[in-house]
């Protein structure tokens, strides 16, 4: 498989061969299995302190022969504080009396993590990235392009030090997806008094070797830019949907040959 390599002007140059990652088989359920592992890594534990409401004296003490037993009182037979002289003191530690435990809270040690295999990760990765050298299924997440899946740009387009440089190279190429992420942002849903951000659309992946773009290119709308070492699923197939319009540099394929 080959594909045209964009010089720093937004035109095409000299033809090159892609690695055989490009040909092998797109498996959506993989990919799926995979986004949903790294998107639940991101997750923050919640739950309240497991020992919440437990940490006091009180006890049930219901037993007739026991010390400071309840039974034949005329007092409901509840966990009670421990007071001096076989006293009672307030009911504790149960979900209906005041500072008590929850009845089924939140468990911070709970499992939130859905583990995969490394294998079937990287079998999910490298089905991730041929997935972007199908023009129909970057076509049906939306990205608006006319040239072939993938994009190659050479080695120059990561050296780019200033956003303005980065635009001039990609606006030829992707001009009409960028736009279409800059003018489809949209506040997302929430009350009048609650902030609830905006949803920007994804628009181009930029995947590179290293250098001065992954600052530079930081600031388009939608785009995103990743180095191959760091590259996961989810970059590759946002919301679990493959094929997203991915940009590669030369050097940066020549990283991906060797996955």
């Amino acid at each position: 498989m080959k594909a045209d390599s964009y010089t720093m002007k937004g035109t095409p140059g000299k033809k090159i061969d892609l690695p055989g990652q490009f040909e092998q088989e797109v498996r959506e359920e993989m990919i799926r299995r995979a986004v949903l592992s790294d998107e639940s890594r991101e997750y923050q534990p919640k739950g309240s302190y497991r020992f919440a409401g437990m940490e006091t004296s009180a006890k049930y003490r219901g037993r007739k022969g026991a010390y400071g037993s309840l039974k034949n009182r005329g007092q409901a037979m509840l966990p009670r504080e421990v007071r001096p002289e076989g006293l009672m003191g307030r009911v504790a530690k149960i979900p209906s009396a005041k500072g008590g435990r929850r009845a089924h809270p939140p468990k911070p040690e709970k499992k939130i993590v859905e583990n995969i295999n490394k294998k079937e990760y990287h079998k999910a990765l490298i089905s991730a990235i041929a997935a972007t050298a199908h023009p129909e299924l970057v076509k049906a997440r939306g990205h608006i392009f006319e040239n072939e899946a993938p994009i190659v740009f050479e080695d120059g387009l990561e050296k780019a030090k200033k956003t303005k440089e980065v635009l001039e190279a990609l606006a030829p190429v992707i001009g009409k997806d960028l736009e279409r992420a800059k003018n489809n942002r949209k506040p997302r849903s929430g009350t009048r008094k609650r902030k609830a951000g905006t949803r920007t659309p994804k628009s181009a992946l930029i995947v590179v070797s290293g250098g001065d773009i992954l600052k530079s290119a930081r600031n388009l709308t939608g785009v995103d830019v990743i180095s191959v070492g760091e590259l996961k699923v989810k970059h590759l197939a946002p919301g679990t949907h493959p094929g997203r319009l991915t940009i590669y540099t030369e050097a940066a394929l020549k990283k991906i040959g060797e996955l």
